[in-house]
């Protein structure tokens, strides 16, 4: 594991003059726990270094380049010998765009230490779509810059998980507020944008009053310096770190007026972690930075003049400030460490966070399928219905999304199929649930586009789908149902098939690709056909179509011809039959009071038979408790015996067994009992739903799953 931290060009990583990213770079990873593993890449001419793992980038004498391109292709050339697998971008979001064209992972944090709007590579909004699309976190160095970030976007953006907020950080000064002095202190350039020329003539008033209070001034200008000359000013200029802390926590009171929206403002919280009564200016981020303390309400020397003269004269005042500052401070190095810690833990150990969660912990899961909310209830025991109960059960927070009630709910003249409409309402559903998994079942109107568009809004995100329908070459809709499974591959982590993928060559080899079987419930099988005396020998349905409650006209199924030539052969059986010779088909509780009244059921599914392919109908069939009739070419004897399912050869070897079984009540009760004990034990809706978390996520197989050979 490899953490790579970029800092801007030219950025001292020296303790002689460091700048704030340095400062923050030092304090957190010093602290962070995976501080072995992160190497900071820097330019400076400073030869002294912060005792970290720091790899300087020289630069030879550059003619007619930039030398900001320059400094990140020698980092792109060290990255590439040495891949990382995080790059943390510290204030340049222009570097961004080189890296993500020379390196092939998108695994980048980008920190903004400065307005996002003034800096080159995020003042456009389409600059910051394309830091968010391919960043995994932007991280804020305050609220007022991740709003600023944000303006002129969309409002999906707005609540983002790629966004985040990381202040400055300090450490918490050990003070004796008795001990500190009757001086007030400002730290910065010594300009207009840092106020400093609403600070010095109001100090001076204040000290002309109070003569027994003194001023300390840090900071210098190199262009247009300003100079405040009092008897009781002392202008120190530039001081080390080390030196300006200690006069914070001598201070009892420090001034922070800046001009300019400061993104955040590291000498306000500075002054705050040493116990000084702090009053700050109400520009950018500046009033994140403290807890406890004045905000001027107008930027004037009258106005600081004022809150100055009154901390000085009302001491309880002055006193209850420095002591809330010190105690409610709480943005320490190892606060900030550990929330920058965490998200390296999402990128870098992502699939350990789900494999580690205990049993009252869980995952959001949107579940993506017909539910067919518009049928009434008709399809109540559907497939997607049965993997969300076994979801459920495994304590995970399910969201149902009915994609073709919605699409037809909200088609009209302009989006004709209400393709649009949906795919719009499915990413406002994950704006608002922010889900971990996407699961698709027969998803066949959500565009690909849109996937991508969710994996780049929300990189931690993972989808899958499961595929129901048959996938023979010689059987219906064959290639229909292929391009039903590809059309969505780039996006997806898995397939989950009811047909045996080594029975497929068009599956991509890039994917993972799995059989699951067809999952019983024990909230819907709940029949024992085989304790009780049924009135019909073999029970068999058709619909023309599951969405349809009755037989559509001039729609006829090839199964019919051998259900009819079956009747015909196997004589002195009582056939139970619907969709079939114009009897129509049955649904919901009709359907299940029917099949309770048949000893065997035949599951018989559309097309040619193919390794493992089965409708959902043997669920409801072997479930219940009928015996199963099913076709040897299926190869489900690699999971079930003769006395728990009854396998055929033929129609005639079909036509044998019906009339042997519809004899001997003892062989169909035993068969019925055991086929049933064994399809729910091992063929549930709670295993099979694990197995496609399992799965999606990449996470090892605790236990064996019976219909899982690899």
């Amino acid at each position: 594991m490899k953490i790579s931290i970029l800092l801007p060009y030219k950025e001292n990583f020296s303790p002689i003059y460091p700048g704030a990213v340095s400062l923050f770079v030092r304090d957190t990873v010093r602290l962070s726990k995976y501080r072995k593993n992160i190497t900071i890449y820097g330019n400076t001419d400073l030869k002294k270094k912060f005792n970290l793992k720091y790899f300087n980038i020289p630069l030879s004498k550059i003619r007619f380049q930039s030398k900001s391109k320059v400094y990140v292709s020698e980092f792109l050339k060290l990255e590439k010998k040495n891949p990382s697998n995080l790059i943390e971008i510290h204030n340049r979001p222009n570097y961004l765009e080189e890296l993500v064209s020379n390196l092939d992972h998108r695994n980048f944090i980008l920190y903004f230490h400065n307005d996002p709007l003034t800096m080159n590579g995020s003042k456009s909004i389409n600059a910051r779509k394309y830091l968010l699309k391919n960043c995994f976190k932007i991280l804020f160095n305050s609220n007022w810059s991740k709003k600023r970030f944000l303006e002129g976007m969309h409002d999906k953006f707005v609540n983002s998980e790629k966004l985040g907020v990381v202040f400055q950080s300090a450490k918490k000064q050990k003070v004796d507020l008795l001990k500190k002095k009757k001086e007030i202190t400002f730290v910065g350039k010594l300009n207009r944008s840092k106020g400093y020329d609403i600070f010095g003539p109001a100090v001076i008033r204040v000290l002309n009053k109070h003569k027994d209070w003194s001023a300390n001034v840090i900071g210098d200008e190199r262009r247009d310096k300003l100079l405040f000359n009092h008897r009781n000013i002392k202008n120190y200029g530039f001081l080390n770190h080390k030196k300006v802390l200690d006069i914070y926590k001598k201070s009892s009171i420090a001034v922070v007026c800046s001009r300019w929206d400061e993104p955040f403002g590291r000498t306000s919280l500075e002054a705050s972690s040493a116990g000084c009564a702090v009053i700050i200016s109400d520009r950018g981020g500046l009033p994140e930075t403290i807890t406890n303390g004045v905000i001027l309400k107008n930027l004037t020397i009258k106005e600081l003049q004022k809150e100055i003269n009154n901390l000085i004269k009302k001491d309880k005042l002055r006193l209850d400030y420095q002591k809330l500052s010190l105690k409610n401070f709480y943005l320490t190095n190892e606060y900030v460490s550990k929330i920058i810690d965490n998200y390296r833990d999402e990128k870098l150990s992502f699939y350990n966070l789900f494999s580690t969660k205990k049993n009252n912990q869980n995952l959001r899961i949107l579940h993506v399928t017909n539910f067919n909310e518009r049928y009434d209830g008709r399809l109540y025991f559907n497939t997607g219905r049965r993997i969300n109960n076994g979801f459920v059960r495994l304590g995970h927070s399910i969201l149902e999304f009915s994609d073709r009630d919605i699409q037809r709910y909200y088609k009209n003249y302009k989006d004709f199929n209400g393709s649009k409409a949906l795919n719009n309402k499915l990413k406002k559903t994950c704006y608002n649930f922010k889900p971990d998994l996407i699961i698709l079942g027969h998803a066949d109107s959500i565009k690909p586009e849109t996937l991508g568009e969710l994996k780049d809004d929300y990189p931690n995100l993972k989808i899958s789908q499961w595929f129901l329908d048959p996938l023979n070459k010689n059987g219906p809709d064959y290639e229909k149902n292929k391009n039903r499974i590809l059309d969505k591959s780039d996006f997806i982590e898995a397939n989950f098939l009811t047909t045996s993928p080594d029975a497929l060559n068009f599956l991509p080899r890039n994917k993972q690709n799995y059989f699951i079987p067809n999952p019983a419930d024990t909230s819907l099988e709940t029949l024992e056909n085989y304790k009780k005396d049924c009135n019909m020998d073999v029970f068999f349905a058709l619909s023309h179509g599951v969405h349809r409650g009755v037989l559509k006209t001039g729609k006829f199924d090839e199964r019919s011809n051998f259900i009819n030539k079956l009747i015909s052969i196997t004589k002195n059986v009582k056939f139970d039959l619907y969709g079939v010779n114009k009897i129509q088909p049955i649904w919901a509780d009709h359907y299940f009071k029917t099949i309770s009244n048949s000893k065997m059921g035949l599951n018989l599914s559309r097309g040619e038979p193919i390794k493992y392919y089965s409708s959902d109908r043997i669920t409801q069939i072997i479930g219940n408790g009928l015996v199963t009739l099913i076709d040897d070419r299926t190869f489900y004897r690699d999971f079930f015996d003769n006395d728990e399912m009854v396998f055929y050869k033929n129609i005639n070897d079909l036509s044998e067994k019906i009339k042997r079984i519809s004899l001997d009540e003892k062989m169909r009760k035993n068969i019925g009992r055991k086929g049933k004990a064994k399809y729910l034990k091992y063929f549930n809706s709670t295993l099979v739903a694990e197995f496609i978390l399992k799965k999606t996520l990449d996470l090892p197989l605790k236990k064996k799953y019976l219909w899982n050979k690899k």
